[in-house]
Formats: C-alpha cells, sequence, structure tokens
C-alpha cells in the first residue's frame, strides 16, 4: 500500500497504517509531535500503538533536536539473524536438548553471565576494539558508573518481555538463527538519566506533551546525551553479536561442521544522523528499522507467527524506514488478563518454547497479524526470506 496523509500541526503525519485501526492515546501522541518546534516530518509505521514517552512504531525526523523519551528506555533494541549451511533433517530430534543448551550459554531474565564473557575468544569478534569501546566507558554520566561490572557480565544476555532467541527455518527447509535484544540495564539507566534531565530544561515546559521533551544541537546537555546514546547503541549490536556468537557455538557443538553465513542486524530503537530534502536531521525511530534501498532488515512477529528477512527499497516518504515487527494490538495487562497457559500452549504448536504463564503476556494473538504487516509496506521493503520458529527462547 501507500501511505495515507492526515494533516499534522507543522506537518502532516504519513501513516503505513490505517488510521482508524490506530487507538485514540496513539493518535494523540501522534499529533504531539508533530506540533513540535523543531520537528520536520514523522512517518508511522503498520505496527504502530501506543508506548511510553512516544507511539512505538514512529519516525521522527528533527532539526537540532533529539527527544531521549522518543529513542526509548532500551537504547539500540534490535534483531541479529545469521543463516546457517543446515537443513532442517540435521537439526537433532530433541529440539527440547538444544534449547537447554542455549539457555545455559546464554542467561535470560534479569540474569547475567557468572563472569564477563570475552569476545576474544568468538571468532569474528576478536578485532572489534573492544578495548577502546571499554575505555568510552568511563566517558559515560557518572550516574552509571557503578554500573560498569554489571554491564561487563550482562554483555551477551538476552533480557526479558518481547525479546527471544530462535531456531528457525526459512522455505527452503534452511536453519536460521535469529535473536532480539538490546542495550540491557545500563542503556535503561542512561535512559532514565537523559529522559529526566530533558524533562527539567526550560524550553521544554511548553511542550504538549513533556515526555516529548528534547536536548538542543549545540548545548552541553545535547552533548552529553549524545555521546551516551551512541555509547549504548554501540553496546546494545555488541550484545547481539556475543550472543549470537555463543548461540552459534551451541549449535555448532550439537551439529558438528555447521557453518554460518553473513551476519545480518539492524537496530530499531535509535537515533541516526541522515540527510532528508537538503537538511541534515536526526532521525529518531522507536519500533522502526532502517530500509535503505538494498540494505537487509529483520521483522518479526511473535513466539510462533515467524520473522521475516526483507530488503529495503528506499523509500524517503518513510525516511527509509519499514516496520520493526508485528506490533502489539493488546497490552500486556489485558493479555494476562484474557488469556490462560493453556491459550499458549495451543497457540505455540509445534514451537519448543516455554508455555507457562509467565510468558503468556508475549501470546501470539495479543500481537497483530505479522502478514498483514508485511503486506501494508510493500513499497518499503521486499521480502528475502520467510521464517518460521521450531525453538523460541525467552526470559
Amino acid at each position: 500500500m501507500t501511505h495515507t496523509e492526515i494533516p499534522g500541526d507543522r506537518v502532516p503525519i504519513r501513516m503505513w497504517a490505517r488510521p482508524d485501526e490506530v487507538e485514540d492515546a496513539a493518535m494523540r501522541q501522534l499529533h504531539n509531535v508533530t506540533a513540535m518546534p523543531w520537528i520536520h516530518g514523522l512517518a508511522v509505521m503498520p505496527d504502530v500503538h501506543y508506548g511510553k514517552g512516544a507511539t512505538v512504531g514512529s519516525v521522527i525526523a528533527m532539526r537540532d533536536a533529539v527527544s531521549p523519551a522518543a529513542v526509548g528506555v532500551d537504547i539500540g533494541c534490535g534483531m541479529t539473524a545469521v543463516r546457517t549451511d543446515l537443513t532442517a533433517e540435521r537439526l537433532p530430534d530433541d529440539l527440547g536438548r538444544l534449547r537447554s543448551a542455549l539457555e545455559a550459554a546464554i542467561p535470560v531474565g534479569f540474569h547475567f553471565h557468572d563472569e564477563a564473557v570475552d569476545p576474544a575468544t568468538i571468532p569474528g569478534l576478536r578485532s572489534r576494539a573492544w578495548d577502546a569501546f571499554w575505555k568510552g566507558f568511563d566517558d559515560l554520566a557518572d550516574a552509571v558508573h557503578p554500573r560498569r561490572e554489571r554491564a561487563l557480565r550482562q554483555l551477551g544476555t538476552l533480557g526479558g518481555g518481547n525479546h527471544f532467541l530462535e531456531v528457525c527455518l526459512d522455505d527452503e527447509g534452511a536453519v536460521w538463527l535469529v535473536l532480539h535484544s538490546g542495550s540491557r540495564n545500563i542503556g535503561k539507566e542512561l535512559a532514565d538519566h537523559h529522559i529526566g534531565k530533558a524533562r527539567d530544561l526550560p524550553h521544554n515546559q511548553d511542550l504538549p506533551d513533556r515526555d516529548l521533551a528534547v536536548f538542543l544541537t549545540g548545548t552541553p546537555e545535547m552533548d552529553a546525551y549524545r555521546r551516551d546514546l551512541f555509547w549504548a547503541q554501540d553496546y546494545a549490536r555488541r550484545n547481539r553479536d556475543v550472543m549470537m556468537g555463543l548461540a552459534c557455538e551451541v549449535l555448532a557443538r550439537q551439529v558438528p561442521g555447521t557453518g554460518f553465513g553473513q551476519w545480518i542486524s539492524c537496530h530499531h530503537n535509535y537515533v541516526a544522523e541522515e540527510t532528508y530534502d537538503g537538511v541534515d536531521l536526526l532521525v529518531t525511530r522507536k519500533g522502526a528499522i532502517r530500509a535503505g534501498a538494498g540494505e537487509y532488515g529483520i521483522i518479526p512477529g511473535s513466539m510462533a507467527t515467524g520473522t521475516y528477512i526483507v530488503e529495503g527499497l528506499g523509500n524517503e516518504d518513510s525516511f527509509n524506514s519499514a516496520s520493526h515487527g508485528a506490533g502489539r494490538r493488546m497490552s500486556r495487562t489485558r493479555a494476562r488478563k484474557t488469556f490462560t497457559a493453556a491459550d499458549l500452549v495451543e497457540q505455540t504448536k509445534g514451537v519448543e518454547c516455554r508455555k507457562d504463564a509467565g510468558v503468556v503476556d508475549e501470546i501470539p494473538a495479543a500481537y497483530k497479524d505479522l502478514e498483514s504487516v508485511i503486506e501494508a509496506q510493500t513499497d518499503l521493503v521486499r521480502v528475502v526470506a520467510r521464517l518460521r520458529q521450531v525453538i523460541c527462547v525467552k526470559g
């Protein structure tokens, strides 16, 4: 489909979702964004839904300003996927054993490694300038300095909520590893620190929504936020890299001789410096991936509805963006009140995964239909591969 334009205050709202299907609270958030003095443009993805601070599934392009709440508290959250040279027939008969091995290697939920993982022990990660990266920790906001050891031990960990690690099959029967995670506790603490700082600045006192408080280019507050933001985005990508390296090692031990292709990786909660209409902008994607021409991305569904590997078409109307997933159609609280563990068992048939009350809020029915979300953005991406999960690890 092509997008719909809804009049906003300073700029229109470009929507790849049906406006009548977007909840009122999310529409109010989007209209508030269009009233900001620094706004250059707003694009809305088909997985849009209400979010804390700013709408999930929104792409906000601003001149000389950025809103830390519009990034969200999981700075750099995103996806990584790799195609192996295995086919379904070569997977172990006991998928439960493989799932347990993955869970043993990669801590989930609030857990972290007993000792920090040495990336130099993981092939492919040895030359990533790790010393320089960790030296940058010393320049972060003083508030997070006591968290250094925790950040070290959380590198290569999954987290909880909608984060996952999966073994998938594509339509040709090839085995993929796919994971979704972000910057863990260190990203959250940096985000909370800067969101609080922004809310107190004088230029934000008259905004229609104080959650959209911004930092302005050329100020010490913006310089500090950009330093911490880009470090956290790098941490998130490195976290996924370490996890994927550990997952590859597990699979190679279970199936000796396994080979791995090129890793595909993308953020979907982040800020990028990009130019549109001849203007240098700060583009915030919260629940959206970059989909520049020829760039690969990952769009997942839920615990049992699969994932799409896509190639961007470079549509500048969307600021070269696409959806980050299926998007929730009901809150976690409502999902827990609506569904039971028995419903989860039914909806995740054929997938080796947790099927208990602790993850009922992640039940597939709590998410939008992934096929419809993909169909709504055929002018943003083309499908490269369709995956279905056979193992799903959740915290």
